[in-house]
């Protein structure tokens, strides 16, 4: 019942007058919603996009800065919370599983296969989860889905990523932990003590126009030919590349995976 809203932002305005981007993946978009929460001690900040399907999260350290979650981070802690509460209320019967995309962190490979839980792995974009969920329908029990983009869903009612949903299920998450005296950055560092620690970071590189498309499909071409031997001093041990549909399971894609000597991907 303890809600705030910032009162700049909740009026809906087209335009985005408070912000440079309404994308929560970018944290400059949370920027007011965090200084409303440092003058109100809050315990938890949520802001989503226009079309609320992803969320962006901060939460306070002990010292009472807030820090920005990452979309794996937020899909790890909602896997591990909702794969822990389907446990403690027997919900578990073997037949369970979770989704995500290629590129999203494989730590929620790892807390499901600690769990027994299946994970089904997608090319990007929700639709592809959304047809997972249908495809096993009868099945399988869906428990959770995400992507590193900051969306998420839980259940199989809507079929695609759902920020409203996501927003009640990380503020329950964030109730659940405080109920132990924990915050989500607690529950986060647990989960990298049980299961290792994953360092993740995204750079996007636009090109725009017909060059543009010319110059990515070059690029593609060349690390196709030319696979480079290593990254950031870590050998090349496997190139996956999606093109090959007979070789990952998924329909084709231009994708490339590296994989380094020391399970960086």
């Amino acid at each position: 019942e303890n809600v705030h809203e910032v009162k700049s932002q909740a009026v809906p305005d087209g335009n985005f007058p408070t912000v440079k981007s309404p994308n929560p993946e970018e944290g400059e978009a949370l920027s007011e919603a965090i200084a409303l929460g440092e003058s109100i001690n809050a315990d938890l900040v949520m802001g989503t996009d226009p079309d609320a399907d992803r969320v962006g999260v901060a939460v306070p350290t002990p010292e009472g800065e807030y820090v920005l979650l990452n979309g794996n981070q937020t899909g790890s802690l909602l896997v591990n919370y909702l794969i822990s509460r389907w446990q403690e209320l027997g919900k578990i019967k073997g037949n369970e599983f979770v989704a995500k995309t290629i590129v999203t962190t494989d730590l929620i490979d790892t807390i499901a296969a600690a769990n027994k839980v299946k994970v089904y792995n997608t090319l990007t974009g929700f639709k592809h989860i959304g047809a997972i969920i249908k495809k096993l329908e009868g099945q399988e029990r869906f428990i959770v889905g995400g992507e590193e983009s900051y969306g998420y869903l839980s259940g199989d009612f809507v079929r695609d990523k759902d920020a409203v949903m996501s927003c009640a299920l990380i503020a329950e998450m964030a109730a659940w932990a405080k109920s132990s005296g924990k915050t989500l950055l607690d529950l986060m560092e647990d989960i990298y003590m049980e299961h290792g620690f994953y360092l993740e970071d995204l750079i996007s590189i636009t090109k725009k126009g017909r060059s543009g498309q010319e110059e990515i499909s070059e690029k593609m071409n060349d690390l196709r030919k030319n696979p480079p031997k290593t990254i950031a001093n870590e050998e090349i041990l496997k190139v996956v590349d999606y093109l090959e549909s007979d070789k990952t399971g998924l329909p084709k894609s231009n994708v490339l995976q590296f994989i380094t000597n020391k399970g960086t991907k």
